[in-house]
């Protein structure tokens, strides 16, 4: 079991998400709106389409938005965007990944290496921390008033690597492979997603413990997940659930 995906931390994210409703719409509308024109609107054959609507269902975008995103892009000219990833160091040594979704590499890496000096941290290069991640599939489920038992074992007969569930909550980890067949399993068995995305896990956690550290950690993620083109953060914080103190 994964044992690190704690649910106030989710909940955290949750409610960061419900209120910022129009940045985040924007932001997975654009990765969207890359795919469809990148492989075609049509999420019966472009699987990655399926993932980022489930992804979206997940963060609470409304279908319509959805399909008005999909219908626009469809028959727009392709973006020159490109996925960056910038690797570096937080606060005390957390280690940290942040994926960017940019039309413009010049102003997201100075965006970057600001956000890191201006709180406490130091952006790297490229390999300076990826080797501590592993991407996986992350799938996390509201599973409320279900059997733990039943929900592990719909899990792993979806073919799930790892599960960990409390609270009503349960997170299935898979490899990235994998990920779209165990997320249409578990959506067919009728489950409701809090959130489902590969991501990349950390293998070792750091906790930090000097209250101008934990302030910091929690600045430099909020202005990270405020960019425009960030689209995710990873890090090794083990109590991440001290940010909000």
């Amino acid at each position: 079991m994964s044992g690190h995906s704690k649910w106030n931390n989710i909940k955290r994210k949750k409610e960061k998400t419900d209120g910022q409703k129009a940045k985040i719409f924007t932001k997975i509308g654009r990765e969207i709106a890359v795919c469809v024109k990148e492989s075609g609107a049509d999420p019966a054959v472009n699987g990655k389409l399926r993932d980022l609507i489930a992804k979206a269902k997940g963060l609470n975008v409304p279908n319509d938005n959805i399909q008005r995103v999909i219908k626009k892009a469809e028959g727009a000219e392709k973006d020159d965007y490109e996925t960056i990833i910038y690797e570096g160091y937080g606060p005390s040594g957390i280690a940290m990944m942040v994926e960017t979704l940019t039309d413009n590499r010049n102003r997201t890496a100075g965006n970057m290496r600001h956000y890191f000096d201006k709180f406490g941290g130091n952006l790297g290069n490229v390999g300076c921390v990826g080797f501590l991640f592993t991407e996986k599939g992350v799938i996390v489920l509201d599973v409320e008033g279900k059997d733990e038992e039943t929900v592990m074992e719909d899990a792993f007969d979806a073919g799930a690597e790892d599960f960990d569930m409390s609270d009503d909550v349960a997170e299935v980890t898979t490899s990235p492979e994998s990920f779209s067949a165990v997320r249409e399993a578990l959506e067919k068995k009728g489950y409701s997603f809090i959130s489902a995305d590969t991501a990349q896990v950390p293998s070792t956690f750091t906790a930090l413990s000097d209250e101008d550290d934990i302030k910091k950690m929690g600045l430099l993620l909020d202005h990270l997940e405020d960019d425009d083109d960030v689209q995710n953060v990873w890090h090794n914080l083990e109590n991440e659930e001290d940010l909000d103190r």
